[in-house]
């Protein structure tokens, strides 16, 4: 199967966070029509993982969802920002705890709406995490706890953990984990 042509874009709604185009598309042996294409800033995420072989979750409500979880700290990248700078700010504002942008490992990539979504979530792993301060971003979390590692995959399992970001970064690790 070959490219689907792009014959042009007009934008329908834009802000700082989200913008969605309607796009004049044409796939291979089909007729022109007008996709849905949403647009949104890369977002950089961190498993930070303790020497007691421990994940740092935080529990939250999504509103969009209606669903509360355990989460990874994860946010968008500003415009020009590394992403691993991006990366070591989210956990800091978001935990109060600081890492290393220069020692994180990246652990994974994905696009989680590729059909339709200029997504693209890059998860990083850290093991130098030090608490320095309460989170900035107090609205973030109702708690934020160290998790056995060994926890994980069953929490994944029974929906304690559901956002993409997270699920992808923490499967890879436990993926990676010497046997």
């Amino acid at each position: 199967m070959s490219e689907w042509t792009v014959h042009g874009a007009r934008p329908v709604y834009s802000s700082p966070w989200v913008s969605l185009d309607l796009v004049a598309v044409e796939p291979p042996g089909r007729e022109r029509y007008e996709h849905h294409l949403i647009k949104l800033a890369p977002v950089a995420a961190v498993v930070l993982i303790n020497d007691a072989d421990e994940v740092l979750l935080m529990w939250r409500h999504r509103f969009a969802t209606d669903t509360w979880s355990w989460e990874i700290p994860s946010g968008i990248v500003e415009e020009g920002e590394d992403l691993a700078a991006a990366a070591a700010r989210e956990v800091l504002e978001e935990t109060g705890y600081c890492v290393s942008a220069k020692s994180l490992e990246r652990l994974a990539y994905n696009q989680p709406i590729g059909g339709m979504c200029t997504a693209e979530h890059t998860v990083f792993l850290a093991r130098d995490g030090v608490r320095v301060a309460d989170p900035v971003d107090t609205h973030e979390a109702d708690a934020i706890e160290w998790r056995p590692l060994d926890q994980i995959q069953r929490m994944i399992d029974d929906r304690e953990i559901v956002a993409g970001v997270a699920v992808t970064g923490l499967l890879q690790l436990l993926a990676r984990r010497p046997r």
